[in-house]
């Protein structure tokens, strides 16, 4: 495996960046594939993904959140000789009734009509599944991360996170735990689909509260019905149907449907998830917090 390069697409993102990391970390050799590698791959331009894939046997997929391009980049990757295909997929996507009715995530990950029957007509899962290729999935729950680099983090400088979550809880999942699993270079996890979450559920109030009391900020979490959410958001300026499709993603942890374990970090890497608490750490060791 080493004697070509991984393709590791959104190369620069919250798991991408860290794969790349580890597969260094291992004497991997890694291609980085974001617009401003090179060479430059982008999901949009066709013409980039056969210099991006040129030698690679392996590829650790995210998939564009826009276009439905993961079946056509993997049936072209399969024609440009990869042989292994790990997919960032998403919790919830065979499960009826976890997404939205017009999910985008829906659509991208899984069944392509988010009724979660497996049929195979949809765009992610399907893809690498009808692809013949080795294959593997990961199903991370929320990041963790969210708090401290992604969808969560203006909120938490601005010291409150306003959310459609009710008192719904999610098991948060490092992404360097992500990443672990994803940069698995060895055989036996081909076939595999890893459920990933962290050790235990928190609240998004008892998310706040861990952050608060290691940053020494005060933040709190107030929880929105839907509508309410929705209006502030396009009040913001977000488009109605981004600003829906936003909520009904956090709608599954109000739900009651994100609070369950899994036990895929500890089948594929041998070692338990990372818990909440030390993700906080990590991040304000890091700084995340102090803008």
């Amino acid at each position: 495996m080493t004697e070509h390069p991984i393709l590791v697409t959104g190369g620069t993102g919250k798991s991408g960046a860290r794969v790349v990391s580890q597969l260094v970390r291992k004497g991997v050799a890694v291609r980085v594939g974001s617009r401003s590698a090179e060479p430059r791959f982008d999901w949009t331009d066709r013409g980039s993904w056969d210099t991006a894939l040129d030698g690679v046997k392996a590829v650790y997929l995210v998939p564009f959140e826009g276009d439905l391009l993961t079946r056509p980049f993997v049936r072209r990757a399969k024609e440009l000789g990869v042989e292994r295909i790990v997919l960032l997929s998403g919790r919830g996507v065979d499960v009826p009734g976890y997404a939205g009715e017009n999910s985008v995530a829906g659509r991208i990950l899984g069944d392509g009509d988010g009724d979660g029957d497996g049929d195979g007509d949809g765009d992610g899962e399907d893809a690498v599944r009808d692809s013949d290729l080795q294959w593997t999935i990961v199903r991370p729950a929320w990041f963790a991360q969210n708090f401290s680099e992604g969808f969560f983090l203006d909120a938490v400088l601005a010291g409150e996170l306003r959310l459609p979550g009710g008192d719904g809880a999610a098991s948060f999942v490092d992404a360097e735990d992500i990443a672990a699993v994803a940069a698995l270079t060895e055989d036996g996890h081909a076939g595999q689909v890893y459920e990933l979450s962290g050790p235990r559920a928190v609240t998004l109030a008892e998310a706040v509260a861990e952050i608060s009391e290691a940053t020494g900020r005060t933040i709190r979490y107030v929880p929105l019905p839907h509508e309410e959410f929705v209006a502030e958001l396009t009040a913001q300026g977000w488009p109605a149907a981004d600003a829906e499709d936003f909520a009904d993603d956090v709608g599954p942890i109000r739900r009651g449907m994100d609070s369950h374990l899994s036990d895929g970090v500890q089948r594929a890497t041998g070692r338990p998830a990372r818990d909440f608490s030390e993700f906080v750490k990590s991040a304000v060791a890091s700084g995340a917090w102090q803008g």
